[in-house]
């Protein structure tokens, strides 16, 4: 019974967060990673799971288990080859992050090949003050739910260019509702450049942001928003158009 226990922990952990690592479903789950090992080993042997480089991934068997698939694990579906479009078209990461607890969760992603890592991965949470896939994330509430989800506590400063205080994120998150996106330049990570853009539904509310987040030696904050968001920006109809015609069928 033990063992079943631990194998419906990782179970619970895929149906959470779609796409994790070895790493990632242990700490999900609160087992070993040999524990977790074994049962990843299982359920991709079984059919349940498949594997792709590092990451493990729920196959249909294993979502017919608890029913119709979620949202969230259409949603990283659906995204996959268009960030992976993406991605190529602009030899950076990108991806895709939703809204999970009050803090952007990443779904999602296709990986560039880079000597230095931005360090996202699927399965991570980000802060959504200063983060541009937070931001945009949170755009879509009034100030008054903004704040409460924030919480009172203070705001970390991460770096020197991070907004601290409530009154000028409250601001700059109602100026990426108006023009489209959002960018967090070294607010974050010194050296590090983001830039996020909502993704939508067929009702047009949010349910997502895509991302993109680069060294800044790598890509200046004009080469984000003149290059980069116009391929974000069609990344993000191509995703709100594949869910428009999944919903139909």
């Amino acid at each position: 019974m033990g063992g079943l226990a631990k194998g419906l922990a990782i179970i619970e952990a895929l149906a959470i967060h779609g796409v994790l690592s070895l790493s990632d479903a242990a700490r999900a789950s609160n087992i070993t990673r040999a524990s977790a090992r074994r049962c990843l080993i299982t359920l991709t042997e079984l059919g349940y799971v498949e594997q792709s480089g590092r990451q493990f991934r729920p196959l249909p068997r294993l979502r017919r288990l608890g029913g119709a698939t979620s949202l969230r694990d259409q949603i990283a579906q659906f995204a996959t080859p268009l960030l992976a479009r993406a991605r190529d078209e602009l030899s950076e990461s990108v991806s895709i992050a939703v809204l999970d607890h009050d803090k952007p969760l990443f779904i999602a992603r296709a990986e560039a090949e880079h000597i230095l890592s931005t360090g996202v991965r699927v399965g991570a949470y980000l802060p959504a003050y200063c983060s541009a896939t937070g931001r945009v994330l949170l755009s879509q509430f009034s100030d008054e739910e903004i704040a409460e989800r924030l919480g009172p506590k203070p705001f970390h400063q991460r770096t020197p260019h991070t907004i601290t205080r409530l009154a000028p994120l409250l601001a700059e998150i109602r100026a990426v509702h108006k023009r489209g996106y959002a960018m967090s330049d070294e607010e974050l990570e010194l050296g590090m450049r983001a830039l996020a853009v909502p993704a939508f539904d067929e009702s047009g509310a949010i349910i997502g942001a895509i991302s993109v987040s680069a060294a800044s030696a790598r890509v200046r904050a004009a080469g984000l928003r003149n290059q980069f968001l116009p391929v974000l920006q069609s990344c993000a109809r191509a995703l709100r158009n594949t869910i428009a015609r999944s919903a139909t069928r």
